[in-house]
């Protein structure tokens, strides 16, 4: 096991604590905070697996998944501060 799989191996064991949050959080805000935190998580696990794969594409899936990631928290926020209208 070298260095880049225990990096991996860390990363995926603190994802937990994310979604931890989003199943036991005590306001939506906090569930909404651990969802963020769980896709950050999981950016940087697909490029850590690109880097030991050795492929420069999941480092695009990446990109994607945190642009798709932000769209989320912001189209979460704003449906949970309006109360219903997006």
């Amino acid at each position: 096991m070298n260095f880049d799989e225990v990096v991996l191996a860390i990363v995926a064991a603190l994802s937990v604590f994310g979604l931890v949050r989003v199943l036991i959080g005590p306001t939506i805000w906090d569930r909404l905070l651990g969802f963020t935190l769980f896709s950050s998580k999981v950016i940087v696990m697909a490029v850590l697996i690109g880097i030991i794969i050795d492929r420069s594409y999941m480092v695009d899936v990446g990109l994607i998944y945190g642009v798709l990631g932000f769209i989320g928290t912001i189209m979460l926020s704003r449906f949970i501060e309006r109360r219903g209208d997006i």
